[in-house]
């Protein structure tokens, strides 16, 4: 399966549809009729006349395009496999036999067509040479209303005696000629639903590729597991290719990966571009009444449904939030954007709910009456890909996190701050909480008054990458890690000026007379102040010592004039200090590179060594 340049080529354009309808109504002839390939390729489904999985068959529409078909079983024991194969398909075939008419398994097709979101497709009512088509198209037709469906095309066809088929062909080909094509830059989400092993080429996996495009040599991602997986090789219909556009069927050979790690339900997704949840809010859409019409327990929201998506099943637990809305915890996480589609299946009856994804990173329910707030939140959310009513539930998100769950990251109301999107109101109010915090800093230290950033940061509960600067309004400023009101950004208190200048001025023909504890705290420098002269460069803090500003580098010039190598009685003298002050001094002067200590204690300046 590894392309080459030599025989692969890019990928003709092609659409896909997949059938539905009662079991033995005819979807698997009509697809022999149409291709001249037999879906149903396993024997035991040749043998019995019954199809058991997916099949998947082509032909060329009169245009020219390339109609792609997913065929589907219609027996009740295998829905979790019929749902597999329509959920990625754009089209449907809704099959219903001119016999027997609409049927139980038909109900459930179309319940999950609908729920899946399928709006485009034909009613084609096949064996038309075994019976009058009218009745069997007026129930189909009443069966359709208020579905996705309601207004598609039908015919009256007879697999048999081609009856129909040319009318059928020229009716597929406009289904695909109306379709718009899906977005070629979209992130890769491939539902897979085969996984097998290719002697040579290794695993190769199979799916519907709805949107985006998949090209040798990308770099994929297996979902739930988060393996990383290389594209080697595609195929799509029959022939090798380099490049596929969605809608297209394709088979996909993986570098790095074991055929037995692989099965239906997984996916390919596009790295960072899907959100993995076990946990999304729903909108509910009631499907059709069971077809034996019973009311009661049969219509109640079941307590752990299963739960299709694209080819995955999952069990889940349901809680009610409202009417209209729930909660569900998958067993199985999945790769899920806000606006996919779901069907709920009530393993203990044959009701269907399809369910919109409003939430795949849900806030947890935990106080009292948060499940009531919730369900009016859910309720008024009219878009589930309306960035800015999550912005407004949040206040702030990474735009990359709002990307990978569905939201578009443009939104003209929001204020960008480096990763992040900002609410506006919710902006106005942290800026208002910064001034407050800012205010209550300096009130409580006037001798060092601005707020440093990393108790901002706590005190309004922001991230570490959330740039400050965008919470700034005019009366703000940060300087050196703290914030301050603009005037306090510059201006030092009166009563540490004041004490700095007598500090100077005792310290004007002694530089290096440091001040003791003592002395700092008689001239009024507290810990606060001696912290704010140092980040206005004022002072310089040099061990436990406070200096004036330039200290080390009038020491280091004084040093490099002596002669090398001195001792710290040498650099004591020249400096004119102690001990006390002279070898903290000296320490930072090593710690810099301005002097170097040998192993008996002496040092040298790198400009005069010892000769």
């Amino acid at each position: 399966m590894p392309a080459s340049p030599e025989d692969a080529a890019p990928a003709a354009e092609s659409f896909v549809i997949a059938t539905a309808g009662h079991v033995d109504h005819g979807k698997s002839t009509l697809l022999r009729a149409l291709t001249g390939t037999d879906p149903d390729r396993l024997a035991e489904e040749r043998r019995r006349g019954l199809t058991l999985d997916l099949g998947f068959v082509w032909t060329t529409a009169p245009s020219g395009r390339t109609l792609a078909f997913v065929d589907v079983p219609g027996h009740h024991r295998y829905l979790a496999t019929a749902f597999a194969g329509v959920a990625t398909a754009p089209a449907a075939l809704l099959v219903v036999s001119a016999d027997e008419g609409p049927r139980p398994g038909t109900e459930e097709h179309l319940a999950a067509l609908d729920a899946f979101g399928v709006r485009a497709g034909l009613l084609v009512v096949t064996r038309a040479d075994l019976a009058d088509p009218a009745a069997a198209l007026a129930d189909a037709r009443a069966l359709t209303a208020g579905t996705g469906l309601a207004d598609a095309p039908a015919l009256a066809v007879s697999a048999r005696t081609g009856q129909g088929l040319d009318a059928l062909r020229h009716r597929l080909d406009a289904l695909a000629s109306a379709h718009r094509a899906p977005d070629a830059e979209a992130p890769v989400r491939l539902w897979l639903d085969r996984a097998f092993t290719v002697a040579g080429a290794g695993t190769v996996v199979t799916g519907t590729l709805t949107a985006g495009t998949l090209a040798v040599g990308d770099t994929l991602e297996l979902a739930p597991a988060g393996t990383t997986a290389g594209v080697r090789g595609l195929h799509s219909l029959g022939r090798r290719v380099t490049r596929v556009r969605g809608p297209a069927r394709v088979a996909v050979n993986l570098r790095n990966i074991a055929a037995a790690s692989v099965r239906r339900g997984h996916a390919l997704v596009t790295p960072d571009r899907w959100w993995r949840t076990d946990t999304v809010d729903v909108r509910l859409r009631r499907g059709p009444a069971p077809p034996d019409g019973r009311p009661g327990p049969a219509r109640r929201l079941p307590a752990e449904p299963l739960v299709h998506c694209g080819t995955a099943g999952t069990s889940a637990r349901l809680r009610p939030l409202g009417d209209r809305h729930a909660r569900l915890t998958l067993r199985a996480p999945l790769d899920l954007r806000v606006g996919d589609r779901l069907l709920l299946r009530d393993p203990g009856s044959r009701l269907l709910l399809g369910a919109t994804v409003l939430d795949v990173d849900p806030p947890a329910l935990r106080r009292r009456g948060a499940a009531a707030a919730r369900a009016g939140q859910l309720a008024r959310l009219t878009d589930p890909a309306d960035t800015a009513a999550r912005l407004r539930a949040e206040g702030f998100a990474r735009r990359d996190r709002l990307t990978a769950m569905g939201y578009p990251a443009q939104v003209p109301t929001a204020e960008r701050a480096g990763p992040y999107l900002l609410d506006p109101e919710r902006l106005r109010e942290l800026r208002a909480a910064l001034g407050s915090e800012v205010d209550a800093r300096a009130a409580a230290r006037p001798a060092d008054p601005g707020l440093p950033t990393t108790v901002a940061r706590q005190r309004l509960e922001l991230p570490d990458d959330l740039p400050l600067a965008a919470l700034l309004d005019d009366g703000l400023t940060l300087r050196d890690g703290r914030i301050y009101r603009a005037g306090d950004a510059e201006r030092l208190p009166a009563p540490v000026a004041a004490a700095l200048d007598r500090l100077l001025a005792e310290l004007a023909g002694a530089p290096f007379d440091a001040p003791t504890r003592g002395r700092l705290d008689a001239l009024g420098l507290t810990a606060d102040a001696l912290a704010l002269l140092v980040r206005r460069g004022r002072l310089e803090r040099i061990g436990p010592l406070h200096l004036p500003s330039g200290a080390k580098a009038e020491a280091a010039a004084r040093l490099r004039a002596l002669p090398q190598p001195f001792t710290v009685g040498d650099a004591a003298r020249a400096l004119g200090t102690s001990r006390r002050v002279a070898v903290p001094l000296l320490e930072a002067l090593d710690a810099e590179g301005a002097t170097r200590r040998d192993a008996e204690g002496r040092r040298t300046t790198p400009a005069r060594r010892a000769g």
